[in-house]
Parts: structure tokens; C-alpha cells; sequence
């Protein structure tokens, strides 16, 4: 099963991929988790994206696609995967779909988390009232949320179309309880939807 998760930020995604990687054995791919790993890495990919980093510019899709690429053909991967923060334009979907084929493999879904977003905003404001200043995030702001949903909703959002015309689109209630977004994901995930 691979999947693609995909909703602003503090829809709920990483709390269902975490249960997933538990509940399925899949492996969750965060590209800026690969990124850091490959640039260390020594080798020629590797060090082609940590010159690019270096510079504060942005990773090419051909880097990017070729590390999904390298990732996906481990082992651990046998059983499935879920993207996490790839692709973020429609390139990038296109070019993974591509990568994907050459490899006999497919996107199964991707599933958006709908979420309300002023409620999210909210939310934020009562962590920060009930968290010690010492133990709090730097960037764990409203106003860093609302700039997070504005690039969420100019970059990525503009892909969704492009799933719903491949038909492998499904939506969920990310404002649900934690317990009923799980239940409608595994539906989602066998085919009960």
C-alpha cells in the first residue's frame, strides 16, 4: 500500500502515519528527513544536494524523485510507504508517478485531511497557554500557522485536482477525534470506501 497524506499543517497527518507505520508496517518517507540523511550520505547524489543546500536554494525534482527512488527500492519499503511533505507540485506528482511506474509500483491513495482552520489557530493559542515558555517550540505560533496554511494553500493545495482526475483522492475529517480519523483511514486503506 502507498499512500500519499496530505492536508495543512496540524491536520493530524504525522499522528496517522505514525499509527500506520505501527498498525501496517509501512514506512513513512519525510523528504526533509531523506534530504538531511543523503547529505551525508558521501555519495555523488548526496553530495550534488548538499552543494545545493548549502546555498539556500531548492533541491531539484530530479534529486528529489531519484532519492524517493533509491528509498523506496529498500526492503523495509516491500510492504508500502506513505509520502510525507512530496510531492508539493504538480511536477513533482507527475515525475513521481513516472518514477513509481518504471518500478511496476502506483500511488494506492491519497488521502486529504479537511480540517477547519480557524479551529487550528485556536488550538495553537491553548498549547501555548498550557505550555511552559521553556518547553515551547520556537516557530509554535499563530502567526507562523497562519503563514504555514498560506503556503500550504498556495504551493501544495493546487495537486489535490490533479489526484481527484487520477481518481485515487479520498477525503477525511481531520477535525474528528484522533480514534475516528484512524477508523476512516483504514477504511479508506481497505477499500471500504
Amino acid at each position: 500500500m502507498n499512500l500519499i497524506l496530505i492536508g495543512p499543517p496540524g491536520a493530524g497527518k504525522g499522528t496517522q502515519a505514525k499509527r500506520l507505520e505501527e498498525e501496517r508496517g509501512l514506512v513513512q518517507l519525510s523528504t526533509g528527513d531523506m534530504l538531511r540523511a543523503l547529505r551525508g550520505s558521501g555519495t555523488a547524489l548526496g553530495e550534488r544536494a548538499a552543494a545545493i543546500m548549502a546555498t539556500g536554494a531548492l533541491v531539484p525534482d530530479e534529486i528529489l524523485i531519484s532519492m524517493i527512488g533509491e528509498r523506496i527500492d529498500r526492503p523495509d519499503c516491500a510492504r508500502g510507504f506513505i509520502l510525507d511533505g512530496f510531492p508539493r507540485t504538480v511536477p513533482q506528482a507527475e515525475a513521481l508517478d513516472e518514477m513509481l511506474a518504471v518500478r511496476n509500483l502506483r500511488l494506492d491513495r491519497v488521502i486529504e485531511f479537511q480540517v477547519d482552520e480557524s479551529i487550528l489557530v485556536d488550538r495553537i493559542k491553548k498549547r501555548i497557554a498550557e505550555t511552559p515558555p521553556e518547553q515551547r517550540r520556537a516557530d509554535d505560533t499563530p502567526e507562523t500557522l497562519v503563514n504555514r496554511l498560506k503556503v500550504y494553500h498556495a504551493q501544495t493545495a493546487p495537486i489535490l485536482p490533479y489526484y481527484r482526475g487520477r481518481g485515487v483522492l479520498t477525503v477525511v475529517d481531520g477535525m474528528k477525534p484522533v480514534e475516528e480519523v484512524a477508523k476512516a483511514v483504514a477504511t479508506i486503506i481497505d477499500g471500504r470506501a
